[in-house]
């Protein structure tokens, strides 16, 4: 099989290269300051963990590779200007938005999109960096900067965020998991619940619309889609032309993982639909030093990045899965004492959700 380049050199190409092993696949994660002429990649199909990258000789060499797949939709969806634009043009239910020009728009923004906005950079913004929840009174403390580079949503009153990662083949075939519940905290995901039975009627909403997304762009490989729930049923939040953070309970927790389905799909390899037969819940590690005392715990299964411990920083996960949604619920309790105090909060959620 020809080897695979993810352009990228972070956890993402680390677990998609972890992916490859079993199956013979020769994956080589990259740095965007990497020589070209050290790496395979005229034999490569090229791939991307990232949405967005600087110029490089690198980079430069990519853009003429036949075989990078989605090269051209990666910089349409990290600008979610064009992003918000391409699920108006689908039709797809989204977050009333605008572009903010101006300062002086405000009174109109406030007017058209209500008391509560959501202002969002173009691009770059992520684990809510970028982000910012304005009212009328607060306008003053936006960034001068982010006039013409950003757009400004509706804040939604949603009653929880789900996401949907899919795969779309070569050949235009679709598989998707079940439905992902995410709970954030400060912009930054912290614990998500997986079920094998998901609500039918959310998920045959979701499937039809990333599945319109991913036809329009003639997308191959996994794609990630957030949404919240309101009343009517799903409002697009944002997509993710890549393996996401809410799908790496797949490791654990599916047949095949969203990391290995990703490369079946851009080698063009069978794409089966992946079996999930037990609830699954993931807790993100987030500038937490490793304790080994967790893997007391048979259900536990660590994913450690060996990233620098930082504030804010994703160092690991911890893939927790059982047929049993008690004994899963008692696994993912006795956490709390082996972990911060702020991660207590999210457990919590994730309990109450296995209860429900």
């Amino acid at each position: 099989m020809k080897p695979v380049c993810v352009l990228g050199n972070g956890q993402l190409g680390r677990m998609l290269r972890q992916a490859g092993e079993p199956l013979g696949i020769a994956v080589y994660p990259v740095g965007l300051d990497a020589e070209p002429e050290a790496l395979p990649i005229q034999q490569s199909v090229i791939t991307a963990e990232i949405e967005r990258w600087p110029e490089t000789a690198l980079t430069r060499e990519l853009a003429k590779h036949n075989a990078f797949v989605n090269r051209d939709i990666f910089p349409r969806l990290a600008d979610r200007l064009t992003q918000k634009q391409l699920l108006d043009k689908l039709g797809l239910a989204t977050a009333p938005w605008q572009l903010l020009a101006d300062a002086a728009e405000w009174p109109q923004v406030f007017n058209t999109l209500g008391e509560l906005a959501i202002v969002k950079r173009r691009t770059g913004g992520y684990d809510g960096r970028g982000q910012w929840r304005l009212r009328a009174t607060d306008t003053d403390s936006l960034p001068a900067d982010c006039y013409g580079e950003c757009i400004v949503e509706q804040g939604i009153n949603f009653s929880g965020e789900v996401s949907l990662v899919g795969a779309r083949g070569h050949d235009g075939s679709t598989v998707f998991y079940p439905l992902t519940h995410n709970l954030h905290e400060d912009g930054i995901l912290r614990t998500s619940v997986a079920f094998p039975d998901p609500d039918a009627a959310l998920q045959k909403q979701a499937e039809t619309m990333l599945s319109a997304i991913m036809h329009e762009l003639k997308y191959v490989g996994v794609m990630a889609m957030e949404c919240f729930v309101v009343p009517e049923g799903l409002l697009i939040n944002e997509l993710a032309p890549r393996v996401h953070n809410s799908g790496h309970w797949t490791q654990n927790g599916a047949s095949i993982s969203q990391f290995e389905l990703h490369l079946r799909a851009i080698l063009d390899l069978p794409l089966p639909k992946p079996v999930v037969s037990t609830p699954s819940v993931m807790v993100n590690l987030i500038g937490t030093a490793v304790n080994l005392d967790w893997l007391n715990q048979p259900l536990v299964h660590l994913h450690w990045y060996e990233k620098e411990v930082r504030p804010g920083r994703k160092v690991g996960h911890l893939n927790l899965s059982d047929v049993s949604k008690p004994a899963l619920q008692a696994a993912i309790e006795a956490l709390v004492p082996q972990l911060p105090a702020e991660y207590a909060s999210g457990i919590a959620w994730a309990v109450e959700k296995l209860q429900g």
